[in-house]
């Protein structure tokens, strides 16, 4: 769930990141062409409705070039440009900042920066993820690395091993408390403000847990 607030989906690179070269934006202009082309059948059709060779079809690329790029349907979804970019902006803040206020910083940082089609596909992300079990089942997996990142820059931060048990329990807790953040954001119609839920959840593990 980090990766889908931090992660940019864009074709332009992130601040501080290197000008990527022809070759580069042209794979990634296909990647996004295939993704909006798949959010756009999913919504019409429905996600275990829509195959590959559709999606294909309706981004003007063969089925096996979709493989190429998305390993598994449920890529499509999960696979965003980018991935380095929250453990980068995690180790630019203070290295004695609480990792909770950092999280909070970089989310909303990113949040700020999404465009109206890059918060549209968040959104679409997160129903999907809400509503299909086999892309569940996936985030599942990609949360397990997320937070073996986070647990790695805390350690970097705070000097402790890596695999130290009480980095790792922050990590998945700072991950699992985004997720229901953005959870609630999708189930309440997005009439509620994201970037106020995500304070009120980063406030929740701030003070503790407690009610």
């Amino acid at each position: 769930m980090l990766r889908m607030v931090s992660a940019r989906t864009s074709a332009s690179s992130p601040p501080a990141t290197p000008k990527l070269g022809l070759r580069e934006r042209k794979k990634l202009q296909t990647r996004q062409a295939i993704r909006r082309a798949a959010y756009r059948l999913f919504a019409e059709q429905g996600y275990d409705a829509t195959p590959v060779d559709r999606i294909a079809e309706a981004a003007d690329v063969s089925p096996s070039t979709v493989f190429r790029y998305f390993p598994t349907k449920e890529d499509i979804v999960l696979s965003v440009e980018y991935d380095a970019v929250p453990a980068a902006g995690l180790r630019a803040r203070p290295a004695d900042e609480p990792m909770v206020e950092s999280m909070r910083q970089v989310t909303v940082e990113a949040l700020r920066g999404l465009t109206a089609e890059e918060r549209g596909e968040l959104v679409q992300r997160v129903r999907l993820i809400r509503e299909v079990p086999a892309i569940r089942g996936r985030t599942a997996e990609n949360a397990a690395r997320d937070a073996a990142m986070l647990a790695a820059v805390l350690a970097e931060r705070s000097g402790r091993p890596d695999g130290d048990l009480e980095l790792r329990v922050i990590g998945a807790a700072i991950l699992a408390a985004l997720q229901e953040a953005m959870l609630a954001w999708v189930e309440g119609g997005q009439d509620a403000d994201l970037e106020a839920l995500i304070h009120r959840t980063m406030d929740v593990l701030a003070r503790g847990l407690t009610v």
